[in-house]
């Protein structure tokens, strides 16, 4: 029994002296599991007190009690004083002068893009349009089907896309919105729908394989072809200038009838003839045209009672356009040299 206390108290000195030398949280956990873990010196000492007798059981085990207590408590504070000390170590090594002047990297500005289609939807906002939104990966029936573009359709090839599975692809166009619009809502609708849309086009100056447009639908009872122009001739004077006329060439779209291409007098050269339009004095920027009863009736309404026109703008092309823009790579190099012109 002499023997396993003196064994014990010898291990107490031990470890105060081994847990005075602890300088940081690695070296604590370490003295830690060398005396009190499983394996330790504690454990092991005390394994030989099967060895004494009832009697002398309960006086070995309150020394070893007391040796446990006395390493445990002390063993705590000093992990307490470390990780203080650590805290405080860090505090002053990570300090921040707040009054430091920052370096001032200048303010950025919107993206041209972002800039015509913020103008457009001004425009449109104050003749009365709301806008929509919808997913740019689109079902295929909402992107043909209902717009009268059944697969087989010549159109379809125009419009070659990324598809993900057999009836889910990368939206060609952002004509699947008048479906959604007028599934969801009912006659009179006013909604203008920018966002983004994917063909597999090769990039170059004017063609991309993602770009954006935005599309304008109107339905109402007594809506004209007339009033089709007289919006859009609205637009054209707005965005680019009031001496700016608009010329309708016939097209055909599968979910308008009677369709039309809709040209702008050059913004270079005010109709006259130059490099920018050719020499024609007028640049295709839209497609237009009357909503075909077929898709007001796929989506529920009443083409006896209601007409309705549809519009899709070219971005990219107003954009060019409007800001003097003459290669469509630029608006997605993301160079900050060309960025900075338009602050």
């Amino acid at each position: 029994m002499s023997d396993l206390k003196e064994s014990l108290l010898s291990l107490k000195e031990e470890f105060d002296s081994a847990l005075s030398k602890v300088t940081d949280s690695e070296a604590a956990e370490q003295l830690r599991v060398a005396f009190l873990g499983k394996k330790g010196s504690l454990t092991q000492i005390l394994r030989g007190m099967g060895q004494l007798s009832s009697e002398e059981r309960p006086q070995v085990g309150k020394v070893a009690n007391e040796v446990r207590t006395h390493m445990e408590d002390y063993l705590t504070s000093k992990i307490t004083e470390i990780k203080d000390m650590e805290k405080s170590l860090r505090l002053r090594r990570e300090v921040i002068d707040v009054t430091i002047p920052s370096k001032y990297e200048g303010a950025g500005s919107r993206h041209p893009l972002n800039m015509a289609i913020n103008e457009i939807c001004d425009i449109f906002l104050g003749l009365g349009y709301s806008i929509g939104e919808g997913p740019e990966v689109e079902y295929d029936k909402y992107n043909f089907e209902l717009l009268r573009i059944p697969e087989g359709h010549p159109s379809r090839d125009t419009q070659d896309t990324f598809y993900i599975t057999d009836s889910i692809l990368l939206r060609t166009q952002t004509s699947g919105l008048q479906i959604r619009t007028m599934e969801k809502c009912k006659p009179p609708l006013k909604v203008i729908c920018p966002g983004k849309v994917y063909r597999s086009d090769a990039l170059d100056s004017t063609h991309s394989p993602v770009f954006h447009q935005i599309e304008g639908l109107v339905v109402d009872k007594g809506v004209t072809m007339g009033d089709l122009v007289g919006s859009l001739q609205l637009f054209a004077k707005k965005l680019f200038g009031e001496d700016t006329k608009i010329r309708l060439r016939p097209h055909h779209f599968p979910f308008t009838e009677p369709s039309v291409e809709v040209d702008l007098t050059c913004w270079s050269c005010g109709g006259k003839g130059c490099r920018v339009c050719k020499g024609e004095g007028w640049i295709e920027v839209l497609g237009a045209g009357m909503v075909h009863p077929e898709v007001l009736e796929n989506c529920g309404i009443d083409s006896e009672e209601y007409s309705g026109f549809a519009f899709g703008i070219g971005v990219e092309r107003t954009a060019m356009g409007r800001y003097g823009i003459d290669d469509i790579r630029l608006l997605y190099e993301n160079d900050v040299r060309f960025l900075k012109q338009f602050k």
